[in-house]
């Protein structure tokens, strides 16, 4: 797309995947930045080389200058610290509040006009910090999850029925992590409920291991999975800059929506080049709604730490 610039933060796995899958979709030219020294550029030069061969054609940038960032459409942050067995996502508060504020500086003086996403953890609770310290409009800042969940969700229900992933539309809200809201009720298999597929007693179990999806990859292999959280932040970046109005499961603030009362939170939402163009308010039953309460109020005291560490 040409013309068109998206910033990763962090040239990690997550942020080395997402630069690798944004150059494959060709959406846009690439910075990938990193504090270590040669990490970036090393990257960078490697997926240029791969280029040829991968039949993408956009420039790709390593670098730890800020300046190289300047102007772009789109800034994903993956930088932060990912979790090892035996933490929770919470635990990584404190460190990755730091890091998420003092990528944010620069990307308020280096590229204001941008769009956020958010893909490190405590995910709503970093959106949150990324929100209060740009002073973005609140449409231009929100973060990878949703889709991410919703993929896991997917793909364990694909997995037990023995179908494509393709024909299964899930739907889920809340936080993150232990807290999220998956909503069986709502989530289909051709366009049918999963609960005209599945027992009740499967259904809690998939919904139990998407909500330990994360961890189950980190026991796995030591460190955090990369290839989903990076596959849903490019599918994030192509929502906004192709303008497709997408619906897509990601933490968008909320204010009168869901009566959240001004947080960033796990909700469906449509994506297009504004951002996120509307927050798509679900008619809950009493139980989901009490469910998505209680992940919000995690959320609310989370946010509160991060109030108190910026």
């Amino acid at each position: 797309m040409a013309g068109r610039k998206i910033t990763v933060v962090g040239a990690g796995n997550v942020g080395a995947t997402t630069a690798h899958l944004a150059a494959m979709e060709n959406l846009a030219d690439i910075v990938l930045i990193d504090i270590v020294e040669g990490l970036a550029r090393g990257k960078a030069l490697d997926l240029a080389e791969a280029a040829p061969l991968s039949g993408y054609d956009v420039n790709i940038t390593g670098t730890t200058d800020w300046t190289k960032a300047k102007d772009s459409d789109i800034v994903i942050i993956t930088s932060g610290l990912p979790r090892k067995p035996g933490m929770s996502r919470d635990d990584l508060l404190a460190k990755n509040t730091g890091i998420v504020k003092s990528v944010t500086d620069k990307i308020v003086t280096h590229c204001p006009d941008s769009f956020i996403i958010v893909v490190c953890n405590p995910l709503d609770a970093m959106v949150h910090a990324a929100a209060k310290v740009s002073g973005f409009e609140k449409r231009k800042v929100m973060g990878m999850a949703g889709e991410l969940d919703c993929a896991r969700f997917s793909c364990f229900i694909a997995m037990e029925l023995g179908i494509s992933n393709q024909n299964v539309k899930p739907m889920l809200m809340g936080g993150h992590g232990d807290d999220m809201v998956p909503l069986p009720r709502l989530t289909t298999v051709n366009d049918k409920p999963i609960t005209n597929f599945l027992s009740e007693e499967k259904i809690e179990a998939l919904v139990e291991r998407t909500r330990n999806g994360g961890i189950e990859v980190v026991n796995l292999l030591g460190y955090s999975a990369y290839y989903a959280p990076a596959a849903g932040a490019v599918k994030m970046a192509k929502a906004i800059l192709q303008d497709a109005k997408d619906l897509i499961c990601c933490c968008a603030y909320c204010d009168k929506e869901y009566s959240a009362g001004g947080y960033y939170v796990g909700v469906p939402a449509i994506l297009d080049a504004g951002g996120v163009e509307k927050v798509v308010e679900l008619d809950l039953s009493n139980a989901e709604q009490a469910a998505f309460a209680r992940s919000l109020s995690h959320v609310k005291e989370l946010a509160a730490k991060v109030d108190s560490l910026l």
